[in-house]
Formats: C-alpha cells, sequence, structure tokens
C-alpha cells in the first residue's frame, strides 16, 4: 500500500461500536505505545499502520472516516507526540522530589547558615540530578521527545513543520514552566533568592538545567563516564565529602550560580520547624 493510499476497509469481527473521538485517542495511544517500543527515526516507515489499527482495537471504516490516507494519521500523530502528552514526560519526577525531601529533612541543622543554606542546594542536587537524568537517559518517552526536538526540521517546509514547531514550543513553554516553578518552591522554602547581579529569573535557570541534562542524556549512549563517572568531594561549600556524578555537579554548579542567601530571612528554629512540617505533611511541592 502506497503511502497516500486509503485506509482499507474489509470484514473482522464485530466490534461495539465507539465514537469518532474514541476512535481517534485509541488510535494515536496505540501509535504512540509503538513508537516508544520501536523508537523515532527521522521518518515513521518503520510504524506499521495495520499494526496500529490491531493494536487500537477499532474498526477500519471508523479509521478511514477520521484519516482517508494514512499520511494524513501520521501528520496528526507527529504533532501529538510533539505535544509531549507521554505521562513521563507531564508528570512530576517523584523519585527526584522523594530525593529532594529526604536530602533536606536529614540536614534541617544546615538551615540555621546561610552559607550552609546554599550548600544544601547542591546537597538536594547531588541526589536529585541523578535520579533526574535517570529517568530522562531510561524513558522511551522522553527518548522520542528528544527526537523529535532533534528531527523535525529535516521535514519539508510547510504547514506540518509549523504545526510541529509550535507543538514542541508549547510543550517546552509548560514545561519550563513547572521546573521554574519547583526551583522557586524550593529557594522560597530554603531562604534563598536569585543572585540580584544576573538580572535573570528562575525560568532561565529552568532553562540551563533542562539543557544540561538533555545534553548529558544524549551523550551518555557514548560516553559511559556520564553514567558511571563518581568522585568524592566536597564542592560548593559542602561540609562534608560525598560522591558526586557528574550530572550532580553540573546541575548543582548552575543552581549556586544563580542562588544566594536571602539576606532579609532571619533564620529561627521556628522556621526550621515550618520548612519540617512542609516537607512530611504532603504540602510540598505545591500542585
Amino acid at each position: 500500500m502506497g503511502e497516500g493510499s486509503p485506509v482499507p476497509d474489509g470484514p473482522g469481527r464485530r466490534r461495539h461500536r465507539i465514537s469518532d473521538a474514541e476512535t481517534e485517542q485509541r488510535m494515536l495511544r496505540a501509535a504512540i505505545d509503538m513508537v516508544n517500543r520501536s523508537g523515532l527515526t527521522v521518518s515513521l516507515d518503520h510504524i506499521s499502520f495495520e499494526d496500529i489499527i490491531r493494536d487500537a482495537g477499532v474498526a477500519r471504516s471508523a479509521v478511514y472516516r477520521r484519516w482517508p490516507y494514512k499520511d494524513l494519521f501520521f501528520s496528526d500523530l507527529l504533532k501529538e507526540l510533539a505535544r509531549g502528552s507521554s505521562p513521563a514526560i507531564a508528570n512530576d519526577n517523584r523519585a527526584a522530589i522523594e530525593a529532594v525531601r529526604s536530602a533536606i529533612l536529614e540536614r534541617l541543622d544546615w538551615l540555621g547558615d546561610p552559607d550552609l543554606r546554599r550548600a544544601l542546594v547542591a546537597e538536594v542536587l547531588r541526589r536529585g540530578a541523578l535520579e533526574e537524568f535517570t529517568v530522562f537517559r531510561d524513558s522511551p518517552e522522553w527518548r522520542t521527545y528528544l527526537a523529535l526536538h532533534a528531527t523535525f526540521r529535516s521535514l519539508p517546509d510547510g504547514e506540518l513543520r509549523r504545526e510541529m514547531g509550535g507543538a514542541l514550543a508549547e510543550s517546552e513553554q509548560g514545561l519550563i514552566a513547572r521546573l521554574a516553578g519547583a526551583y522557586e518552591q524550593a529557594a522560597s522554602l530554603l531562604g534563598l533568592r536569585l543572585r540580584p547581579e544576573l538580572n535573570s529569573s528562575f525560568a532561565a535557570l529552568a532553562r540551563l538545567s533542562s539543557a544540561t541534562i538533555r545534553g548529558l542524556v544524549i551523550m551518555a549512549p557514548s560516553n559511559e563516564a556520564i553514567s558511571d563517572q563518581r568522585v568524592w568531594a566536597t564542592p560548593f561549600g559542602t561540609p562534608e565529602p560525598a560522591e558526586w556524578s557528574e550530572p550532580a555537579l553540573g546541575m548543582a554548579g548552575l543552581a549556586v550560580s544563580f542562588l544566594e542567601p536571602d539576606p532579609e530571612i532571619e533564620w529561627d528554629e521556628r522556621r526550621t520547624e515550618t520548612v519540617r512540617h512542609t516537607l512530611t505533611s504532603g504540602e510540598w511541592p505545591a500542585t
């Protein structure tokens, strides 16, 4: 069947009739699952349209009504992938959040010293950055999402490429906004602020942090040291030696460059107890 051939409609077992909207959702879900299993290349020629229909469990006649030609379906699939709608991209990284929470709770005694509060940011990222890197590296959804960024410009100039670019930009704005919000919440909790001389924002920190992690993920397959290398060190003012990964060093270096203790905050035991309560009561991170 050629690329522009109509979707065949043939006999099959009788199915409960579903709406065209449900057909669309099932087809896109089945196709995204298939892409995540087999990977995304510059084209989607390795993805079988017939297999998608089978996996979606929908009638060919319903598919034909929605997408008279399979290239129309693949255009919609690319736009859906670009929106970053898969759970691993849209949802919070719970492992990284728990690493951050435990790092702070174990070092509440650092909070009373402004320099140690800043060092605590580095300690938090020593744990959380490696968790985040591992999730990105091992997630097929993230590999697909990164591949889209790298390859969508290879599409012929036209409406599809413009829509792909718009969908990726919209998805990125949402991702960066959530990450910036998480950084701002953590900084506020620890009595830190952005360095005023930078004249920057938490969104800028989020963009740079995201770019660092993504770059490391892309490089990791041919650079085993990124995943495996560890050094025993006391960087960024941390008072205790600990094992540091390269993702942790990169992420902590960025955060410490952007943040400083807020001079208007006078830390006392009551504020420390507020941090403890916030972290143990489920109030952080705020949704």
